[in-house]
């Protein structure tokens, strides 16, 4: 990995409802301890959209850092999307959901994309952010801590497993912002987040509702031969 970042809040007009965010990160010497809710001396303000067990730890590779780079003609040093491990080498955006790495002397897994958010788009101060970050794909993985440890920069990231039923992070992306197919194959993927379950319930309910809607149609019942 080519960094370890960590950061802590602080108070921001343009950090969405909290007006507090910590998604400034930099990089840190090691080692850092990796526990079940992310890691040691790093802070997760909106613990419900950026924490918790099932995304205790977020990674994005150099590899897409330098992708933005090109395109938004400035530096992004690691941390700078406020991710606290900046990998190298390592396929992020193809890594499937339940996929297993370990990292250091953690063990992690991966459960869900990152879908950017106001408070993102007012860190980045770029032009469409939230749509521009989306309609690319690459949005780092979240990570469940499986088994706690260390972690230092220039440590390995190796693969340790993956799952029969495949969807990768960028796939996951899409099925988050509708893709039936692709969201009904996430239900059948072990290790996914258990968020994963209500954002199924949430798309395929408005596939259904737009079904009905169209079946009834001016004056109809919805029903075969209604």
């Amino acid at each position: 990995m080519i960094s370890v970042n960590t950061g802590r809040g602080r108070d921001a007009e343009w950090a969405g409802r909290l007006k507090r965010t910590a998604i400034d990160k930099r990089p840190v010497p090691g080692p850092v301890a990796v526990g079940r809710l992310g890691l040691a001396g790093d802070e997760q303000v909106d613990k419900p959209d950026h924490g918790g067990y099932e995304q205790a730890v977020y990674a994005y590779a150099r590899e897409d850092l330098d992708w933005w780079v090109e395109r938004l003609g400035r530096e992004l040093p690691g941390g700078t999307f406020g991710e606290n491990i900046t990998t190298g080498g390592l396929e992020v955006t193809g890594a499937l959901i339940g996929e297993v790495w370990r990292l250091g002397s953690a063990v992690v897994q991966v459960t869900s994309p990152r879908i950017p958010c106001v408070v993102f788009a007012g860190w980045m101060d770029e032009g469409q952010w939230v749509k521009r970050f989306a309609d690319a794909g690459r949005t780092g993985a979240y990570l469940r801590v499986l088994e706690e440890g260390q972690v230092s920069a220039g440590d390995p990231v190796e693969v340790l497993a993956r799952p029969a039923v495949r969807v990768t992070i960028a796939e996951s992306a899409r099925a988050y912002y509708g893709d039936t197919e692709l969201i009904r194959r996430l239900l059948l993927v072990e290790g996914r987040s258990s968020k994963w379950d209500e954002i199924a319930a949430a798309v395929l309910g408005r596939v259904d509702s737009r079904a009905d809607a169209a079946g009834a149609g001016p004056g109809g019942t919805g029903t075969p031969g209604g």
